[in-house]
């Protein structure tokens, strides 16, 4: 990975000395300053449940298409389960991304009052996998709690109270997706245009991305000029996303990012990737921090709720009508 992306220790931040804890949290700020990226040690994915994980996402993937589609999502926006090929692409673009995913939030029992709301339907599991459920859950509850920590250090850098972002996101919208970028079995077929994942910006506070299969991921630099991010050993990237940059006046910034084809003789290979899309609840204001805004910043962006940002774009990407 370029030397653009730092590598930072989240046990620094966890269980460091006040100095480390001091650090970490002036590096990160700099870096969410400045590129947006970063990558984290120490985040509580252990190797064996990386390898269940991605095992149970490549067994489902590989089911025949008919198999897949029993878990189709697009009734609820694909909020859950299944979404195929072809039907999302990035906000102003006219060609789909080149890729299929499935979504799992929350798991909470019918009792908890979050699942009367429209966007907290219920996860949707696939049969023909029976360790899928489990492993995405543990992973989910493992980059919830790194995610976590990291917006603790994120208030500090911003000289709020430590816990600030807790409440709010206890129970948040937030969505694991694995992800499946298809063969490319007839690249000449294809618009030119057309890519793995075109240009876009995460919707959430904060995304939590293991490290993919495959080589592809590319962040936009100041310069125009885009750089390629290849995994780290026992690092996930973990990135600003549009709702945090918005919170914070475009202080902290929510990065141009895309994933790329591969070179013609690797088009024929599958790429998977697992991000952790980090959401507060639907009725938290994303509404402009004061202490963001000044004669120097004023304030860029009108009041909105989380739920009402996400709708939006979710109208955007094509998968709310």
């Amino acid at each position: 990975m370029s030397q653009s992306i730092p590598v930072l220790d989240l046990s620094d931040f966890t269980s460091g000395s006040q100095d480390q804890r001091k650090q970490f949290v002036q590096d990160l700020g700099r870096a969410y300053e400045d590129i947006g990226f970063v990558a984290i040690k120490q985040h509580g994915l252990n190797d064996e449940l990386q390898k269940r994980l991605y095992g149970s996402v490549q067994a489902f993937f590989h089911l025949p298409s008919d198999s897949k589609l029993k878990y189709d999502g697009q009734s609820i926006a694909g909020q859950r389960g299944y979404t195929a090929p072809l039907r999302e692409k990035a906000k102003d673009a006219t060609t789909p991304d080149l890729k299929e995913f499935y979504h799992v939030g929350q798991e909470l029992p019918d009792s908890n009052p979050l699942r009367q709301q429209a966007s907290y339907p219920a996860n949707i599991w696939p049969e023909e996998v029976p360790d899928f459920q489990h492993a995405t859950l543990e992973a989910f509850t493992a980059l919830e709690e790194a995610g976590r920590q990291m917006l603790r250090a994120i208030a500090l850098f911003l000289e709020l109270d430590e816990n600030y972002f807790d409440a709010k996101i206890e129970h948040g919208n937030s969505i694991l997706r694995p992800l499946h970028y298809f063969p490319i079995e007839n690249p000449d077929a294809l618009p030119p245009e057309a890519v793995r994942a075109a240009a876009h910006e995460d919707i959430n506070l904060i995304t939590l991305l293991m490290g993919a299969s495959a080589e592809g991921l590319e962040v936009l630099r100041h310069d125009g000029s885009w750089l390629a991010v290849t995994a780290i050993p026992e690092a996930v990237v973990v990135n600003v996303g549009d709702m945090l940059q918005r919170l914070t006046n475009n202080r902290l910034r929510s990065t141009t990012h895309r994933v790329v084809n591969p070179p013609r003789e690797k088009m024929g290979t599958s790429r998977f990737s697992i991000p952790f899309f980090l959401h507060p609840r639907s009725e938290v204001s994303l509404a402009c921090l004061p202490s963001c805004v000044d004669a120097s910043h004023p304030k860029a962006y009108p009041d909105a709720t989380a739920g009402e940002y996400l709708t939006e774009r979710l109208r955007e990407l094509g998968l709310l009508v």
